[in-house]
């Protein structure tokens, strides 16, 4: 090993230490390094659109989207909580709508359909969205 150089058992011990939000951060940035070195010939456009995708709802909003939602279902919500769920689910909604949008421009891109690239990339969404 180089002087400098962390084994992979010191970067690991090191992730452990993140926070969520910190951990999500670099999973997506050794997402996109493997992702350049598996393919270091695509296209700026088609790796800019795959970045888009991979992009996940920042936690704070998922957190507090999820928690509203569970205090709607057991009808313990606020009116004014109420409306803060509904302002999170348009946004929720919005970077989802973002993320097909980028789904569908790469599946033009590859000329192949919707399903079937997101057959290839594992993106399964639940069956109510």
């Amino acid at each position: 090993m180089e002087t400098g150089q962390l084994s992979t058992e010191e970067i690991l011990s090191a992730v452990t230490t993140l926070s969520t939000p910190d951990l999500e951060q670099v999973f997506h940035r050794v997402l996109t390094v493997q992702a350049e070195r598996k393919a270091p010939h695509l296209a700026s456009r088609e790796a800019s659109l795959l970045e888009r995708i991979n992009q996940g709802t920042p936690t704070p909003l998922r957190e507090r989207f999820d928690l509203l939602k569970a205090k709607r279902a057991d009808s313990s919500i606020s009116d004014a909580e109420y409306a803060e769920l509904t302002a999170l689910s348009h946004q929720v909604e919005e970077l989802h709508a973002e993320r097909m949008t980028a789904l569908v421009e790469l599946a033009k891109w590859r000329g192949i359909t919707l399903p079937t690239l997101m057959n290839q990339l594992g993106i399964h969404f639940p069956e109510y969205v």
